[in-house]
């Protein structure tokens, strides 16, 4: 028995809108029908759903995320947060290895495969460190790690601070044919700083973190990255001088690619109301400024995907206020309607822009055979509602954490069904 979606219409990147009856059986997507001029599909003995009016996009995929297992379970699981990226429509996420242990070694490796195999509702795809333990003093084992599935190399939560080690690290990457992903942030800049270097730090005396901190890594790594011939990719791009730095280096055809995540995009540190740790988040919300350049570069190809940099944290951790609470939002529940209703809603972007940015782009960037509605593709659907309105309620939310500061928004553009290797993971 399969699936049948009938009626919905799919969109291409550049916004060519097909009425279309998709048939999924197993894993695979089997047939692709115009509901226009094929003849109807007979649906006797087969699931049906009807998305009479509703987009089906591939299931949206998301390279920057925190499961914060094993280790951290009181803010997140796999089991968990693999439910919450369901009910956002992501079908492929990959989770960033700042755990405890840290993803350094095959053996974590395999823990987090196993657990998603048989606690997860979507496909993860695990980041080994770049290095041991993230202390940015001894390369992990690239060989060993990518033998066992990693995707890639990052220490994220941290910048690789030694520019010998990010080196070093690059010249391995590119002999095995795989990406290095930075957080980049220079700590001696940012120690003790909470939020940007702008006008909410300003009004409550506090110390900022300042553009250059993430820059001057993004320009040393571009640096690094041109000498090695590494595929270099740039984690939650936020700040107009790394805007400035990816799209110079582009222009030289290094191969260097970049992310940015939502709330980068509609939201500076003049929105935050005030002292709620909520709104912190690393790389911190930036000057409208810094917000229009991302925009931009987002718009004209500098930055190439959307992630969410989901970062669950409990609601003890969080109270601790602005200065003392973790940096980290979530993201998967509110990404595609906070986007739709900022961007597509208001005509800046066109609804194919948005869901490349979320599928086929992320996809093709880290080689990766998902993100496309072809017979034979990957049975990774996601069906989304484009008109009604809700609100982002906080009893909703099905990650543990709840840390978001979009509680209370009114949003548009809500996924209501997930399809993940051809299992409705969420309806």
């Amino acid at each position: 028995m399969g699936i049948w979606i009938v009626n919905g219409f799919t969109v291409s990147a550049d916004n060519v809108q097909t009425k279309q009856h998709i048939f999924v059986e197993g894993d695979k997507i089997v047939q692709v029908l115009n509901a226009e001029t094929d003849a109807q599909p007979n649906t006797e003995g087969h699931t049906v759903l009807d998305a009479s009016g509703k987009l089906v996009a591939p299931g949206f995929i998301d390279m920057h995320v925190h499961l914060r297992e094993p280790g951290f379970e009181h803010k997140e699981t796999i089991a968990t947060g693999t439910r919450s990226a369901a009910r956002g429509g992501f079908t492929t996420i990959a989770c960033m290895p700042n755990t405890r242990p840290v993803i350094d070694t095959v053996d974590t490796v395999n823990y987090i495969k196993d657990k998603a195999e048989t606690e997860g509702v979507v496909r993860v795809i695990p980041y080994g460190c770049i290095t041991k333990n993230e202390l940015g003093r001894e390369l992990t084992d690239f060989a060993a790690l990518k033998e066992a599935g990693v995707v890639g190399y990052t220490d994220d939560g941290v910048g690789v601070q030694s520019a010998q080690m990010m080196k070093d690290a690059m010249a391995l990457a590119a002999s095995l044919g795989m990406p290095i992903i930075a957080h980049c942030e220079d700590n001696t800049l940012v120690e003790g700083a909470a939020v940007t270097e702008g006008a909410f730090a300003k009004k409550h005396g506090l110390k900022g973190i300042p553009n250059e901190s993430e820059a001057i890594h993004v320009g040393r790594d571009v640096l690094l990255a041109e000498a090695t011939g590494v595929h270099y990719h740039v984690c939650h791009v936020s700040t107009e001088q790394s805007v400035r730095l990816i799209r110079h280096a582009k222009q030289f055809g290094i191969k260097v690619t970049a992310e940015v995540c939502p709330h980068h995009l509609v939201l500076s540190d003049e929105d935050i109301p005030g002292m709620d740790a909520n709104w912190k988040m690393n790389p911190p919300l930036r000057t409208p400024r810094d917000v229009q350049a991302v925009i931009e570069g987002l718009e004209d190809g500098t930055i190439d995907m959307i992630v969410t940099d989901h970062a669950p944290h409990s609601e003890e951790e969080k109270e601790k206020g602005m200065q003392l609470a973790p940096f980290g939002i979530l993201g998967f529940e509110t990404a595609f309607p906070l986007l739709y209703s900022k961007f597509v809603v208001t005509g800046k972007w066109t609804l194919g822009f948005l869901v490349d940015r979320m599928t086929a782009k992320p996809a093709d960037v880290f080689g990766l055979p998902y993100g496309t509605l072809h017979a034979g593709s990957a049975a990774d659907i996601t069906i989304v509602d484009l008109e009604t309105e809700q609100e982002v309620l906080k009893e909703e939310i099905v990650s543990k954490s709840k840390n978001t500061p979009f509680i209370g928004w009114k949003l548009q553009g809500w996924p209501v069904t997930t399809i993940a290797s051809g299992n409705i993971v969420w309806s």
